[in-house]
């Protein structure tokens, strides 16, 4: 972005005070333009407004003290290393401890001038009032300490906060002002401050009104820029890109509907009405059905196909994995068989032969089949539809945009697109990640379907626990044992977790010696992993020990206990999609996961998984506990993640910044001046959002 002579696309070694040396040191943060440092935005704040005279600190208060340091001192006790130094001003002194610090001490000389900011207790041992600094800067010997509220960066040891705080200063000087980038009625509407004054006061605020009004805007950027661009590739799809526009149901779909061996729930009856107006409007279908594992999400898309087939066209199901579209094309032949519908698997298994590879690839292209399922190779050259009218993708989070927009252009039509999920989604991110799609939800879970007994134990109950697993097993039923890693680690912090490979040979050689055991992991061939799963599903294999692998869509009804190791290294939304392998059949089910965590955030993770089986509620709480993480990124549109909005946190600021964005974007004229947005957008999304909207 050019403003005047300045380049924010200019390298970070140009900024005042960084160069070559402290530029590669800056890499470490992801910060390798000038544009990357002045959105390198405080974590938090520090309010230091006064400065506290040593004589005047009293136990148990938070306070900012200057002075020098003496008598710097190190030694190692229970396993920490710990420092301890005294900081004297001309009233006092105090001591100061620091663990685990050890680069202090290159660092820390006699006589060094140090800022350091925490909370004083009373020392017992030293006779006196201490510290343990919760942050601090060493200051030139001249040098007085900036009062007012202090931004804290992320950094490292060799980008220090003072680093950055002078770097970023710098910028600011160097910087002339920012061109706006919103249109001023926006402005108005919603009181936001201009863009240059946010930028500066994000980082330098004079007080925390001035904070709270910089931190609402830069928020609303983000949430409104990011509603805008969704929406434009919206209507970019909708406008440039007529769709197929199905009959009303028929005779087919109504037969299909007899042969279900259920029937649907209020939630699937809904959704597939949805999908239903969908299919028959000119305009390509894009949807998403969210839907709890179990939930039937599956038997909606396959109605969804039938519709497609009864419409003269061909339907294609993209699975995940290999074992799960064998299941599919197991499901859907014996279901739709007898109403003539042809239906085919295409797989990595079947193009490794030559001939039954070109036999299918000519099947597809005349037509003679009209529903294929399969995984990636559904997307490799050579597979052409005849006439494609809707593709469905299962576990939305497995396939980039790129990999369905490729299987979108195997036909001269353009196909509907149905994509599904069993990934619980908190509502704010689904206005958020998917805002060009539209989205449709199933809560209920079909009649019959047991809740799961979930329970939490540490590593004693062990033997209890595979004494009862045994029991089942001997009943006819069969278990999974999940691993967090596959082989022994030689990180100090995994180094007491056991891995898959030794949990299998504990147990195959111990409790289960008699019980046919199978060992499962990501590190095996695609051909040696589908025989293992395939034995497991015969029931020919009683116990699988296995990492995450079986975490999506593997379904064995007969399995009715799983046993999670170390639970604590899984996160919620993991943990409910393992928990969904069992369940699935008609005895009572159960989830035990093994911890000796003493972290208050796994502990609570686990406590709530133990309390719920509610994959939406479970989300809700990941987000709560491990904060918005990576919402965007290749996988779904190329957005980089977000650099200063929290979507749990600014839940209210995204309502707001989604409401101006739906009225905005209505109007074809702000539509032009979005889309040529390009040079401002970079401010705040770097060239990566241009090159999306450019698109």
């Amino acid at each position: 972005m050019s403003i005047g002579k300045f380049e924010l696309t200019d390298n970070v070694m140009y900024v005042k005070g960084v160069g070559p040396r402290r530029a590669a040191s800056l890499e470490k943060l992801n910060i390798f333009t000038k544009y990357d440092l002045l959105t390198h935005y405080p974590r938090t704040y520090e309010n230091h407004s006064s400065l506290t005279k040593i004589c005047d600190v009293f136990a148990e208060e938070n306070v900012l003290l200057v002075g020098k340091v003496f008598n710097i001192t190190s030694r190692e006790a229970r396993g920490l290393k710990i420092i301890n130094a005294v900081l004297m001003d001309e009233t006092g002194c105090i001591k100061l401890t620091w663990f685990n610090q050890t680069w202090l001490l290159t660092k820390l000389k006699e006589g060094t001038k140090l800022l350091a900011i925490g909370k004083t207790k009373f020392d017992s041992w030293a006779g006196g009032l201490a510290m343990t600094p919760q942050s601090f800067t060493i200051l030139d010997p001249d040098e007085e300490p900036e009062l007012g509220i202090t931004p804290i960066y992320p950094s490292t040891a060799a980008i220090t906060q003072k680093v950055l705080r002078t770097a970023i200063k710098n910028l600011l000087a160097q910087m002339p002002p920012l061109k706006e980038i919103l249109p001023q009625e926006i402005l108005r509407e919603q009181n936001l401050i201009s863009l240059d004054a946010a930028i500066r006061s994000i980082h330098f605020p004079k007080n925390f009104d001035e904070l709270d009004a910089a931190r609402r805007r830069l928020t609303f950027d983000e949430l409104f820029l990011i509603q805008c661009g969704l929406m434009l590739i919206k209507r970019q799809n909708q406008d440039e890109r007529l769709g197929i526009s199905h009959k009303k149901n028929g005779a087919l779909l109504k037969a299909a509907l007899e042969i279900l061996p259920f029937d649907l729930t209020k939630d699937q009856k809904k959704v597939f009405r949805e999908v239903t107006r969908d299919m028959e409007n000119k305009l390509p279908m894009r949807r998403l059905i969210q839907g709890d594992v179990g939930s039937g999400k599956t038997a909606v898309a396959m109605l969804a196909l039938v519709k497609t087939v009864e419409n003269g066209f061909q339907g294609a199901f993209m699975a995940p994995t290999e074992i799960l579209a064998s299941q599919h094309y197991e499901k859907f032949s014996k279901l739709l068989g007898d109403l003539g519908i042809r239906v085919g698997l295409l797989s990595a298994k079947i193009t490794r032969s030559k001939k039954l590879k070109e036999e299918l690839y000519q099947k597809i292209s005349s037509h003679e089949l009209d529903i294929i399922i399969g995984t990636h190779a559904l997307i490799q050259e050579g597979v052409k539809f005849a006439k494609l009218g809707l593709v469905v993708t299962d576990e939305q989070h497995r396939f980039g945009v790129a990999q369905r927009s490729t299987l979108e252009k195997k036909s001269d039509t353009l196909p509907d697109m149905l994509v599904m999920t069993a990934t619980p989604i908190p509502r704010t991110m689904t206005l958020t990640v998917y805002g060009d799609l539209d989205v449709s939800l199933i809560k209920e879970l079909p009649p019959g379907r047991k809740p799961i007994k979930t329970l939490v134990k540490n590593i004693r109950s062990r033997k209890k626990i595979y004494d009862f697993v045994r029991t089942e097993i001997l009943a006819g039923r069969q278990a999974y044992v999940v691993c967090p890693l596959i082989e022994r680690s030689e990180s100090e912090t995994l180094a007491d977790i056991e891995p898959a490979e030794e949990i299998f040979e504990m147990l195959s050689r111990g409790i289960f010696r008699d019980i046919p055991c199978g060992l499962l992991h990501g590190r095996m061939k695609p051909r040696e992993k589908d025989e293992i799963m395939e034995k497991f599903r015969g029931g020919e294999t009683k116990l699988l020990v296995a990492t995450t692998v079986i975490e999506i869509g593997v379904d064995v009804p007969n399995a009715s206990v799983m046993v999670v190791e170390h639970a604590e290294r899984f996160g919620l939304a993991q943990l409910h999609q393992l928990r969904g392998r069992v369940g699935r059949g008609a005895d009572k089910s159960y989830c035990v996961l093994i911890s000796d965590s003493k972290a208050s955030v796994a502990k609570a993770r686990l406590e709530t998984m133990e309390k719920t089986t509610d994959g939406f509620k479970l989300a809700e709480e990941d987000l709560k506990l491990r904060g918005p993480g990576q919402f965007f990124g290749e996988a779904q549109h190329g957005l980089p993640d977000l650099k200063i909005a929290n979507v749990f946190r600014d839940f209210d600021i995204l309502i707001q910044a989604r409401d101006a964005a739906e009225k905005f974007m209505t109007d074809d004229e702000n539509l032009k001046y979005f889309a040529n947005l390009r040079e401002n957008l970079a401010l705040a999304y770097g060239d990566k959002f241009n090159q999306i909207i450019a698109s």
